[in-house]
Order: structure tokens, then C-alpha cells, then sequence
């Protein structure tokens, strides 16, 4: 039936883990191509403006992901910890609750957004030349948030039960479907970019209904009906709040990526025009790349540790915390290697004029420089999450982008131009993975009652 929350705590430590990492790495990858497909169809058949109008809409869209990933984050990880203690009628109200406010907020927002999106355009870095673009691919992106974030946290909730591959489906039958879209609207039909938005949401519809009918076997294992006159009853403030709070460290990672976008944004629009605008939005499309890889082992980690942690074997979560360290950094070392090599190749899919591709190519080169240390950055958040310490995992996530970056990019921008918002990411990498060390060893040495993981970074 695809429920067998026992895989976290059987087999070798590195198998387990990769058998939940290659899923989450391949599925964040192929959500990723939904963004990607967008940029490309639309740099290629509308132009360098509409990369930049995707770059403007960028922030909305992961602000939207981000609530998606609060309430799923939140409830993989209640779902891991109570499977781990044996509580199935705790695991009900987890899913029958993270199922309900995903619902509730997500056709809110998305609506309140479209309502005031014409000044907020603009405070995101909206020029007159970008507007109309942008205007009229987010008010249709719009549409399939309650699709998007229904797919994320279902395949959250399965996962923590020990299926890994759901929202890896999921992803790859909307990727695939989001490409012809795509090739029909935009350079068949010359749609433009409303074409993509359309490809887009069609794909995020397509994708919630092969994981909703995959998600019939959880409702049938734990006798959940998704009715109004079943889920009031079971609506539990407590239990929401406490999603939220594990979750919210996750929000700020993804919000932080939207806050970090404005604020560049607006920067680089009054030091490179919309020319840096479009650089930026090419390199943080390739960069994230880097971050599927480091993401995707962290968030696997996640529910193996969060399990063990319930049923008390201190062991099994400091031998995987050890393994997600170790596999982190080779990996993203591999991908950094890759993406250094064939940076000019990658950006060439996306930008085609001669005076900034090699603009381009130096800039990606210089943010990912020491984009490897990051891994260690977000297995401490991950960490946190896991054992229930959601205040230490939310400081954490603060840091890298909030406290470390913005700042660094603001005093570097106005000194260096241009250029001082990409020698800000290697700095705050650098810093972040050194506070991260730091704090892990900490908790480690305090930790003797249970004897964790105070020799995992040797």
C-alpha cells in the first residue's frame, strides 16, 4: 500500500538515506524544470525582458511554495516522529489538520495577492518595460498555488510514511507536460508569456491528481475521510500551530529566497538596469542546481532522524546525521565542479545576446564559489527540525540570507557596484557553514544525557 515507516529504522545507514535522497533530489530537479522550461521558452520566443519579468514574479512564486513547504515540512515531520512512538490516531489528525489549512491558506493568499499585485509588482522590482510581462504571467501563476501546495504536502505526508518516489512522480508527469505545453502556447502559438503561466498551472493539476489518487491508500490505512463534516470536527489549533512552528524554518529558507530576490532586485536596478535584473535571474536559475542536491539529502535526512528520535535510538540518528555530512559535500563538490566547467554552455540556453553571456558566466562562477558549505548549513536546520528544537532551526534559517547576506550585499554593492552582490554569496556561504559547525558541535557537547552526535564532524 506503500506505507512502511519501518525502512527508517532498518538497513545500513547509507542505504536508507540515498533511498529517500535520490527521490527528493530527482523530484526537486524536475520541479525546478518548471521554472526553468518557463525561462527558457520565453527567453528564446519573447525575449530578455520576459526573463526579466519572470525574474520580478520569481519572489511571489516562491512566497507561495514556501507556505506549501511550512505546513508539509511540519507535517512530515509530526507524521515520522508519532510513526516512531506508535500513535496512528496522532498521524490521522496530522494529515486530516496539515491537509485543512494547506486548503484554507492557499486559496487566501494566492487571492489577496492577485487583488494588490499592481503596486507590489512594482516594490519587487518591476520596471515600466517588465510590468505588462509580469503582470500577465502571475495572475494566472496564481491559479495553481492550491495545486502546487496540495501536491507538496501530500508527498510530504507519504514520504514520512516510507514512500519517497510520490512527489517525484508527481514532478516528472507535470515537468514532461509543462514542455509540450510550452512548445504549443509559446513558440507554436505564440501565446506569449501567459502561454507559459497557462503550461505551468496545467502541469501543477495534472500532478495533483496522480498524487491524490496515489494518496487514497493513506486515507484507507488510517480511515480518513476528507469531508467538511469530518475534518471540522478534528480541526486541533494545538496541533496546526505545532506544524507550523517545526515548519517554519523551512518557510524562512524559501521566503528568505524571495526576500533575497527584492532586495537584489532593487538594488541592481539602480547599478545595472534591467541587464543585471536578467543575470541574476539566469544565475539563480542554474544555481539552484547546487542547492537541489544539498536540499534533497537534508530533507531526506529529515524523516529518518525524526522517526529514530521518537523511538529513542540515539544511535541510528547520529550515524545518519554522520552520512548526510559526508554525502552533502561530495555531491555538491561534483555538481560546483560541473557547473563551474560548463557555465558558459548553460547560460547559453537562456541568453543568447554576446554582451551578457560573459558578464553572466563570471557571475555564476563567483556565487557558487564556495557554495559546497552550505550542505553543513542546512543538515543543522534539518537537524533541528527533526528533534523538536524548532527555535534553534529557526534562528539557523535566519541567518545565511537574513542576517549574513542582505547586509553583506547592500555594503558590497555600494562599494564594489555591481559585481559586490555576487562576491556576497561566497562570504555568506563561508560564514553561514562556519556558525552552522559551530552550533552543531555545541548541542553535540551538551547533548550527554542522550549521547548524540558529538563526534560527526571528526
Amino acid at each position: 500500500m506503500g506505507i512502511n515507516p519501518k525502512i527508517f529504522s532498518d538497513g545500513r545507514t547509507y542505504r536508507v538515506l540515498f533511498k529517500f535522497a535520490i527521490p527528493a533530489i530527482f523530484s526537486l530537479l524536475v520541479a525546478e524544470l518548471y521554472n526553468m522550461v518557463d525561462t527558457v521558452f520565453v527567453g528564446r520566443y519573447i525575449g530578455p525582458n520576459a526573463i526579466g519579468a519572470l525574474t520580478v514574479a520569481f519572489p511571489i512564486q516562491r512566497f507561495l511554495i514556501a507556505i506549501a513547504f511550512l505546513i508539509g515540512v511540519g507535517a512530515s515531520t509530526y507524521v515520522s516522529r508519532y510513526s516512531g512512538e506508535k500513535q496512528p490516531e496522532k498521524i490521522k489528525s496530522t494529515i486530516i489538520n496539515s491537509i485543512s489549512v494547506t486548503i484554507v491558506s492557499l486559496t487566501i493568499i494566492p487571492l489577496l495577492l492577485f487583488l494588490f499585485r499592481g503596486g507590489l509588482l512594482y516594490k519587487l522590482g518591476a520596471s515600466d518595460i517588465t510590468f505588462g510581462l509580469t503582470n500577465d504571467y502571475i495572475s494566472i501563476i496564481f491559479i495553481g498555488a492550491i495545486f502546487q501546495g496540495l501536491t507538496i504536502v501530500c508527498s510530504q505526508v507519504m514520504t514520512a510514511l516510507g514512500n519517497s518516489k510520490i512527489g517525484l512522480y508527481a514532478n516528472s508527469i507535470g515537468a514532461l507536460l509543462n514542455i509540450v505545453v510550452d512548445y504549443i502556447l509559446v513558440a507554436h502559438l505564440n501565446i506569449g508569456i501567459a502561454g507559459a503561466a497557462i503550461a505551468t498551472v496545467a502541469s501543477q493539476f495534472v500532478g495533483l491528481i496522480f498524487v491524490l489518487y496515489k494518496f487514497k491508500d493513506v486515507t484507507k490505512h488510517f480511515k480518513i475521510k476528507l469531508s467538511m463534516n469530518n475534518i471540522l470536527p478534528n480541526i486541533d489549533i494545538t496541533l496546526i500551530k505545532g506544524l507550523i512552528a517545526v515548519g517554519f524554518s523551512t518557510f524562512v529558507i524559501e521566503i528568505s529566497d524571495a526576500i533575497v530576490s527584492v532586495v537584489l532586485n532593487n538594488l541592481l536596478i539602480s547599478r545595472g538596469g534591467n541587464e543585471a535584473i536578467i543575470i541574476v535571474g539566469v544565475i539563480t536559475k542554474i544555481s539552484m542546481f547546487m542547492f537541489i542536491a544539498i536540499i534533497g539529502i537534508s530533507s531526506a535526512m529529515q524523516p529518518i532522524v525524526a522517526f529514530n528520535f521518537g523511538a529513542r535510538n540515539f544511535d541510528r540518528v547520529k550515524n545518519t546525521v554522520k552520512a548526510s555530512i559526508k554525502t552533502v559535500t561530495i555531491i555538491s563538490l561534483i555538481f560546483g565542479v560541473f557547473i563551474m566547467y560548463f557555465a558558459p554552455k548553460m547560460i547559453g540556453l537562456f541568453l543568447t545576446d554576446a554582451k551578457l553571456l560573459p558578464e553572466a558566466v563570471k557571475a555564476l562562477r563567483i556565487c557558487i564559489f564556495l557554495l559546497p558549505l552550505v550542505g553543513l548549513y542546512y543538515i543543522g536546520i534539518y537537524y533541528y527540525q527533526a528533534i523538536d528544537e524548532a527555535k534553534k532551526g529557526f534562528r539557523l534559517s535566519l541567518f545565511r540570507q537574513l542576517i549574513v547576506f542582505i547586509p553583506l550585499a547592500i555594503v558590497f554593492v555600494n562599494i564594489f557596484g555591481t559585481i559586490g552582490a555576487w562576491i556576497a554569496y561566497p562570504a555568506s556561504d563561508l560564514i553561514s557553514a562556519v556558525t552552522s559547525f559551530y552550533l552543531l558541535n555545541s548541542t553535540w557537547k551538551k547533548d550527554g544525557k542522550e549521547e548524540t552526535t558529538k563526534t560527526v564532524i571528526a
